[in-house]
């Protein structure tokens, strides 16, 4: 139980997490995945390369101890991390783990002089409350998982029915359960996780579901991405009729069930779990405004299936903009435009009712620019919602 002089130093410690919270992340990172082979597949190496994975870790330890009085002031960080950690499968017994290194890192960096006995006590106590909030989240969302129609706990086995390439760095996986179930009723933006061996190591990764939940599969469609092993993987030597390991779906950028016109904005892959929010969109006929930026049309998934969709529904508007090619013309329902897009471009593509629920993913420069359009377009601060592919960041300049 944490006490009030164990809160007291805590939060007294928030300014050396301020000027090296990095580097300690880092360097916490560091020693758990080269000693503990037990955590590493719940880590995607290419984030700790970036550093994104090191850089998250120490935004969301300086939140929790500038906010450990009242943890009502995270947000919706929270959420995001139970809705990953289940996605990946991350259990009770992962957490001493974590714990025991964190606390390691932050003596070893901080150094002993400062981070006294008194310190990691306190510290201990403050990861203790948290990973018990954790663990008692996951527990939930694991049990209502395993008891919803077409749900499972675990691992369920899936077969690849079917591999499209929608470009040559997207590729789209339909899956179908081994077990011939049904397929529980995901929620438009929710993503799966898998498991894999890749050359002989567990890898676990999420990936969004890139299309409206049907009762019978699931789909997710991957961008191979230069360094990444599971993507690579995934792309060359994954094939059709192949088996794989999947958790259940998760994550909490869903789609609203309001009748408010929609705003769908995305940046390269990112249009992947906003396909499944048009689906369902489009089915309930709301008026939809998709902003799709690519860098150029051959680049684009999903180019052809939305033009024919627009085609077919008054009420869906699209906006194209490629960064490196001339726009093809415009077609009917269809706007495009050539070159980086700015705040200018998506301002005059937005509608004009702002009273609007507008999602947005893509790459971070695209989602700050996306996030400062919307508020300065004056839509509502609680109807402007994003995701993160990777580990969250801060969108806020």
């Amino acid at each position: 139980m944490l006490n009030e002089r164990q809160r007291a130093i805590v939060k007294s410690t928030v300014p050396l997490l301020e000027a090296g919270g990095e580097a300690l992340t880092t360097h916490f990172y560091q020693l758990m995945l080269s000693e503990n082979e037990a955590v590493q597949p719940l880590f995607n190496s290419v984030h700790q390369q970036t550093g994104a994975q090191p850089r998250a870790l120490a935004r969301s330890v300086l939140m929790y101890a500038k906010h450990i009085d009242d943890l009502s002031g995270l947000g919706d960080l929270p959420a995001q991390i139970i809705h990953k950690h289940v996605s990946l499968q991350v259990q009770p017994e992962h957490y001493p783990i974590v714990g025991a290194y964190l606390l390691r890192a932050i003596r070893e960096v901080l150094g002993a002089e400062i981070v006294t006995d008194e310190v990691i006590d306190a510290w201990g106590a403050a990861y203790g409350q948290l990973a018990d909030i954790l663990i008692s989240a996951e527990k939930s969302m694991y049990a209502d998982n395993a008891q919803l129609e077409g749900g499972w706990a675990g691992v369920r086995r899936f077969v690849v029915a079917r591999k499209q390439a929608e470009t040559s760095e997207i590729t789209s996986f339909t899956l179908h359960p081994e077990d011939g179930g049904k397929v529980v009723a995901y929620q438009a933006g929710q993503f799966i996780g898998l498991r894999l061996l890749v050359n002989g190591k567990e890898q676990r990764r999420n990936y969004s579901l890139s299309q409206a939940a049907d009762g019978r599969s699931l789909r997710i469609s991957v961008k191979r991405e230069a360094q990444g092993v599971v993507s690579s993987h995934l792309h060359t030597q994954v094939h059709e009729g192949d088996v794989l390991e999947v958790f259940a779906p998760a994550g909490h950028f869903t789609l609203d069930d309001s009748d408010k016109p929609l705003v769908l904005m995305a940046a390269g892959v990112g249009i992947t779990p906003l396909m499944a929010m048009l689906e369902k969109a489009l089915a309930a006929q709301r008026p939809t405004t998709l902003i799709h930026c690519t860098r150029s049309p051959d680049l684009q998934a999903f180019r052809t299936q939305l033009i024919e969709l627009a085609a077919q529904h008054s009420h869906l508007q699209l906006r194209f903009s490629y960064e490196q090619e001339a726009a093809p013309e415009n077609t009917e329902g269809v706007q495009v435009a050539t070159g980086m897009p700015d705040a200018a471009l998506l301002q005059a593509w937005l509608p004009v009712q702002r009273d609007v629920q507008a999602y947005f993913l893509g790459p971070v420069g695209f989602m700050r620019l996306a996030q400062t359009v919307l508020r300065d377009a004056g839509v509502p601060k609680a109807q402007s919602h994003h995701e993160f592919f990777g580990p969250a960041q801060a969108l806020a300049a």
